[in-house]
């Protein structure tokens, strides 16, 4: 491990000690990692794939798709592979750039994905309670519109998020106790004595976030109600069928991620803190596109007719 230093500066590497690289674990550990990988790159390139060539799936709804499985396919692969090798050459260092590049890419992630999650809210509004004037809201300007401003308020978000966490001092011990570089786990160990006052743009962005789920809420709110004034049964379930799968993504990624950065940490390792990060790290990358593909029969269409070359391109 390496010695304790005075300032960032002189911080060489961190230490994550998030699963022990020797004994029954640090077989299990790559083993289980490398299957969820697979997992979450099966899934989400295969929604990628259809999305863009069968011209079926060319609305709204699966452009949005699309952006929201690539992301998350950079949110796996921003932690993983790394905890796999590491694992694999019983290691558990990371240089200070690794970690930087790590806290970057999974915040803009992240926040992307909020985005992206809060736009098919808004997708799904227009559709359902607004349908005479959907093709006009939810034009395709509109859509790559939505999108490019997703990605580029992630990457905004995230360089100010790093910038504020690496603007702090870590003096002492460099062992960050997670399988990743966590925020959450790096302001542990650091030994800034003001950190409020150095984390503005992350408060900003706990702000908004909160502003985005408030969004999803409401937006909620006015679906479910319009969903009630429905006759048929069947229009019902065909709303709840794309409804119901977005609403379950935003609960399984909005509550573990928010009990990881609104949890108070220590120094101490904890094994709460360990699960509930594989949760919105590895676990919602990975079953995103079995909880989309369950009750979607076009999904399922456009899979079996790439399976068979049926597919229909633009």
């Amino acid at each position: 491990m390496t010695p304790g230093v005075t300032n960032l500066t002189t911080m060489i590497e961190f230490v994550l000690l998030g699963f022990p690289t020797q004994g029954t674990m640090g077989f299990l550990h790559p083993l289980l990692f490398s299957l969820a990988y697979l997992c979450a790159l099966l899934g989400n390139g295969i929604i990628v794939l259809i999305t863009t060539l069968d011209r079926h799936l060319h609305t709204p709804m699966y452009f949005f798709l699309r952006s929201l499985s690539f992301s998350d396919l950079c949110l796996i692969t921003t932690t993983v592979p790394k905890s796999i090798a590491n694992s694999l050459r019983h290691s558990s260092s990371i240089s200070l750039l690794g970690c930087v590049l790590q806290v970057f890419m999974m915040v803009m992630s992240a926040s992307t994905e909020l985005h992206l999650l809060t736009v098919m809210s808004l997708d799904r509004y227009a559709t359902i309670c607004h349908p005479l004037h959907y093709e006009v809201l939810m034009s395709r300007d509109t859509c790559v519109q939505l999108t490019t401003v997703s990605w580029l308020g992630g990457g905004l978000y995230a360089v100010m998020f790093t910038a504020g966490t690496f603007s702090l001092s870590y003096c002492g011990s460099n062992v960050v106790h997670q399988f990743f570089c966590d925020v959450p786990q790096l302001l542990a160990i650091s030994c800034s004595e003001n950190i409020m006052s150095e984390l503005d743009p992350i408060l900003i962005g706990v702000v908004w976030s909160i502003c985005c789920f408030i969004f999803i809420i409401i937006s909620y709110v006015h679906i479910f109600s319009a969903v009630r004034k429905i006759p048929s049964t069947e229009g019902k379930a065909k709303v709840y069928s794309t409804c119901i799968p977005h609403l379950l993504v935003v609960v399984l990624f909005l509550s573990t991620g928010s009990f990881a950065y609104l949890k108070t940490t220590s120094e101490t390792p904890s094994m709460s803190d360990l699960v509930i990060s594989l949760f919105y790290a590895v676990v919602a990358p990975t079953f995103n596109p079995v909880i989309y593909s369950l009750r979607n029969q076009a999904l399922k269409s456009a899979v079996g007719r790439l399976m068979k070359g049926q597919y229909t391109s633009m």
